[in-house]
Order: structure tokens, then C-alpha cells, then sequence
């Protein structure tokens, strides 16, 4: 009589791993969820912190640029010890003269360059918060990435250690019947080869395990603790156009390439001013004293205008000019860049989506098929119609279709996520984690108008503090940034003495 050979089982883990995506998942006590994992990347990831310092450092070009509207006061003051030699046979004569006084400076008129600084500071600190929003969502789309890439190596090696355990029974079971004369050598053989191949499938799974497991501490800030697969993100757009559109105007790429492109602008009328005059006040009161002259005492009070009027300055500023023209050209078609960039990166993460849904429901069914193959290989087996090698070959295929479906799985819900940072909805906010929004713009209105003094956050990241809490006062607000649409292509060279829509004349 020859003995049956069972089926390759699915344990409860795996099964609750591969059918996580339809929710059909009961969380284990003491599990870590993504939300969790992705507040967990948002508050501690130093990348993050980083960016933040960087954005609060650009919010200061704006009181510096808005300074030039101040006044600066400041006291002058001298004092020194004379000693005169005079000729043989009069007194030498020896005098302490000092002055002290305070004068005050106030720029009146710098050729409209001020406006510009300001509204050069104004569009890089907009550029420089885009900047921040692709940080996060890095950072919180490689979180995504480590929490499934675990949970697939975790379900991927319990598949492959159930393997093992079942080719270790089909083994033995080999060498029992090879010793009452059933099956050959060559039978056995097959079993051990496929044995063999089980062990390395299984080292080689526990590796990509440790891997996955150390890239997760790396992003999230500490080690998996029984991840539990949530369910599939539901709020995609419906097409593949309407995701386009919406990623047009709320990728951070783009952004930081409109407002690069704003500052340029502005940067051509800073260098313009330069060939404007300048009008500043002085006023200064001035005690002075003299003892060379019977130690004379005077008190001086002036106030008045200085004007300076440029004529030629060796064609350094209008190099300048031309400089920034350049530039500014360039930023122009970084935009048509990005823009471009962007649709190619939507439309790959779409396909890739519907790509992976497309296979999990092929892998369905191929597990479902390779199942009732295998009980059928397994019974045809049992009467001598089916060998050894053909029992293996089909729990081979049942085990390759639930790694492809895994694995499939985890592809796609990463790629919803990557279609997600395409769009530049991978964001805290965007996600609805539950957890304190960093506001960017609270510490700029906060320095905006100041006029003397520091903070407590330049305190805090000059003291590179290891932890930097996210005050209640930085709660997100809704954003002030204007809509943006990307412009029309500029894929040409403007005609000299003309305007193009939207960009800057060409003098």
C-alpha cells in the first residue's frame, strides 16, 4: 500500500498576510500598524528634522531682505593720546582730543531693489517648503516601502520553512518506500534535490528577512514588531487623467520649479536697480573735544541726504543683468522639465498599480487550479499512475503561486503609495495620520516682522538638540500658497524685444 502524501498547508499567518489587502485581517495583541509605523518615521526621521532647520534658516531672508526699509543706528566714538615734539627750547605739548556721537542712516530710494530681495526671499522660501513636502513624502513613502517590504519577506519565509518541513516528511517518506522495493533510487534523489533546494530557499529567505527588518529600523526609527497589513488605500482617483491633473499642481517638484522660476524673475529686476541712483538719509549730533585749542568743546547736529547717481560701472551689472536673463530662462523650462517628469512618473505608477491588481487576481486563481492539481497528482500517485517527481513538480508550482501572490500584494500596495508621492498626496496630512502637523508657516510669521532678537527654535537647532518636539503652535493650518497651474511650454527662444506671457520682458 503506498502512503499518501498531504497537501503543502497555508498556515494562518501566511493566509492572514496574503488576504490582507480585503481586509480579511485580525490584529495580534501588542502589533504595530502602518499608521503607526508612518507617525512613528514622521516624528523621529532626522531627514525630516533636517529640512525643517533648512526652511526655518531660508524664512530668514525675508527680515534680512525687509531690513533694507530700516533705519540704522549706530555710535561713533574716538579717543587717542597725542605727543608733539616742537623745536629746541619750546614745551612739548601733550592732548587727549575725543569725539562721541550717534548717527542714523535710513535708505530712501535703493532703485526698487528691496521690493525685489523681498519677493527673491518670498519665492525661495516657497521653493524651500515644496522642498520640505518632497522630504516628507520620501521619507514617509520609504516608510511604506520597509512596513510591506517585512511583511512580504515574513510571509515568504513561513511559506518557504513550511515547504522545507514538507519535503523533509516527502523524504522520508521516499527512503520508506525505496526499502519495501515501491519507487527507485532516482525517486529518493528527486526528494533530497528537492529538499536541498527547500534549505537554500529558506536561508535565502530569512537573509531577505533581516535585510527588510534593518531597513525598517533605518526609516521608521525602530524594529518591527509583528506588522499588521492594513487595508487597501481607497482614495485614488478614478482616472488616470484626473491623477495627472491633480499631481500638475500639487507635486512639490513642480512647485519648487515655479517659484525657482518666480525668484529668477525677481532676481533680473534686483539687478536692474543696480543701475538706478540711491537716495539715503544721514543724520548725526556729534560732541567733540579739542585741548589743543584752549579745550574747546563743540557739538555738531547734521541731517540731510546723500544721492548717488551710477554712470558707469566697466559693464559689470549689465553682464549681471544678462546673467539672470539666463537663468531665468533656464528655470522656465526646468518647469516644462518637471512637468514632463510628472506625467511620466503618474502614468507609471497607474500601470504599475493596475498591473499588480491584474496579477493578484491571476495569482488567485492559479493557486486555486495548482491546489485541486496537486490533490489530483497526489490521489493519481497513490494507485502508481503518478511518480514521485510529478508530486513534486506540482507542490513546487502551488508553492511558487502564493510567493507570486505575496509578493504581487506587496507590489501593489506600494505602488499605491508611489502613485500617492507622484501626486504629492504623501503627506501626513494627506494620509490623516493621527499625530501633530508640522506648520511651516508659523516660525516664518513669526520672523517675518521681527525686528531684534532670536527664537526658541534658532536656540533649539543651534544647540543641535537630539530631539526637537513639535510645539502645539506648529499645528498645520491650511496653506497659503497660491494655486498653480503649470504654464504653457516655452520649449523656444524669445524673440528679442518681445514679452512672452507670464515671463519677463526681455530689457
Amino acid at each position: 500500500m503506498m502512503k499518501s502524501f498531504s497537501t503543502t498547508p497555508v498556515s494562518k499567518a501566511v493566509a492572514a498576510l496574503m488576504f490582507a489587502g480585503v481586509g480579511l485581517t485580525a490584529a495580534p495583541s501588542f502589533a504595530e500598524t502602518f499608521e503607526e509605523a508612518l507617525i512613528s518615521a514622521y516624528q523621529g526621521n532626522p531627514t525630516i528634522a533636517a529640512r525643517r532647520a533648512v526652511l526655518r534658516a531660508v524664512d530668514e531672508q525675508v527680515p534680512q531682505a525687509l531690513s533694507n526699509w530700516r533705519p540704522q543706528v549706530s555710535i561713533q566714538g574716538s579717543a587717542f593720546y597725542e605727543n608733539k615734539d616742537n623745536y629746541p627750547g619750546e614745551k612739548n605739548a601733550s592732548t587727549v582730543p575725543a569725539t562721541v556721537g550717534i548717527v542714523l542712516d535710513q535708505n530712501i530710494f535703493r532703485g526698487f531693489r528691496t521690493q525685489a530681495e523681498t519677493d527673491i526671499a518670498e519665492a525661495t522660501i516657497k521653493a524651500e517648503r515644496a522642498t520640505l513636502h518632497a522630504a516628507e513624502q520620501t521619507v514617509l513613502l520609504n516608510a511604506a516601502r520597509a512596513y510591506f517590504n517585512v511583511i512580504q519577506n515574513q510571509a515568504v519565509l513561513e511559506l518557504n520553512t513550511n515547504n522545507e518541513d514538507v519535503l523533509n516528511r516527502q523524504q522520508q517518506a521516499a527512503e520508506d518506500r525505496f526499502r519495501v522495493g515501491e519507487i527507485t533510487r532516482t525517486d529518493v534523489a528527486q526528494a533530497e534535490s528537492r529538499r536541498a533546494g527547500a534549505i537554500s530557499d529558506r536561508i535565502g529567505s530569512e537573509g531577505d528577512l533581516e535585510t527588510a527588518r534593518a531597513s525598517y529600523e533605518q526609516v521608521v526609527g525602530h524594529p518591527p514588531v509583528n506588522l499588521v497589513a492594513p487595508a487597501l488605500y481607497g482614495k485614488l482617483p478614478l482616472t488616470l487623467d484626473d491623477a495627472i491633473a491633480e499631481a500638475l499642481t500639487r507635486n512639490p517638484d513642480i512647485v519648487n520649479a515655479l517659484y525657482a522660476w518666480d525668484a529668477a524673475q525677481a532676481t533680473i529686476r534686483d539687478e536692474k536697480g543696480k543701475l538706478l541712483p540711491t537716495v539715503t538719509a544721514e543724520s548725526s549730533y556729534i560732541w567733540a573735544h579739542e585741548p589743543s585749542v584752549a579745550n574747546l568743546d563743540t557739538t555738531t547736529f547734521k541731517v540731510g541726504l546723500n544721492v548717488s547717481v551710477p554712470l558707469y560701472q566697466s559693464g559689470a551689472i549689465y553682464s549681471q543683468i544678462r546673467d539672470a536673463k539666463h537663468r531665468a530662462g533656464q528655470r522656465r523650462l526646468q518647469v516644462d522639465e518637471q512637468r514632463d517628469a510628472i506625467v511620466q512618473g503618474v502614468t507609471t505608477a497607474w500601470q504599475s498599480l493596475q498591473s499588480a491588481n491584474a496579477r493578484v487576481i491571476s495569482y488567485n486563481s492559479q493557486i486555486e487550479a495548482a491546489t485541486i492539481a496537486l490533490e489530483g497528482v497526489q490521489r493519481e500517485a497513490q494507485v502508481g499512475s503518478r511518480t514521485t517527481l510529478d508530486v513534486l513538480d506540482a507542490e513546487q508550482e502551488l508553492l511558487t503561486s502564493r510567493v507570486n501572490l505575496v509578493r504581487a500584494q506587496r507590489d501593489a500596495a506600494i505602488n499605491t503609495y508611489e502613485l500617492l508621492n507622484a501626486m504629492g498626496r504623501m503627506t501626513a496630512r494627506d494620509l490623516e495620520l493621527d499625530t501633530p502637523i508640522y506648520d511651516p508657516v508659523k516660525h516664518y510669521e513669526d520672523v517675518r516682522g521681527q525686528w531684534i532678537g532670536g527664537n526658541d527654535w534658532a536656540n533649539t537647532d543651534a544647540a543641535m538638540s537630539p530631539e526637537t518636539p513639535i510645539s502645539n503652535d506648529f499645528i498645520m493650518n491650511e496653506t497659503d500658497d497660491k494655486a498653480i497651474e503649470a504654464p504653457a511650454k516655452a520649449h523656444y527662444v524669445v524673440a528679442p524685444g518681445t514679452t512672452e506671457e507670464g515671463a519677463s520682458p526681455s530689457e
